[in-house]
């Protein structure tokens, strides 16, 4: 006996605010990537279907995307984020280096 089907993945790409289509509100929308992939004895093999779509987070209406929009819309977030500084000592979270002992004068 063959034991196969399919699985969908749900991975969620990145966080934009877009004026939603559907409430006309500018939300934050969830951009998000669905891959159908074939299984054989519950061990996921290939792919069958990808599809791009967002979802707003103030009234939950989903809008489907091409690959490339989608592809756009995920280098704009990133290019967007702030990068996090290396080195130096102006700013270190709460415990973490420094010479001082938060409990001692």
């Amino acid at each position: 006996m063959i034991i196969f089907g399919s699985r969908s993945y749900l991975y969620r790409l990145a966080m934009i605010t877009l004026l939603c289509g559907n409430c006309g509100n500018p939300a934050a929308h969830t951009l998000r990537k669905r891959v159908v992939k074939f299984t054989l004895f519950f061990v996921p093999l290939f792919p069958l279907s990808t599809k791009y779509s967002t979802q707003c987070t103030f009234c939950g209406a989903e809008h489907a995307l091409p690959a490339e929009q989608a592809e756009q819309l995920r280098a704009q977030s990133l290019a967007a984020q702030p990068q996090p500084q290396q080195g130096g000592r102006g700013r270190q979270p709460y415990g973490q280096g420094g010479d001082q002992h938060p409990y001692r004068n």
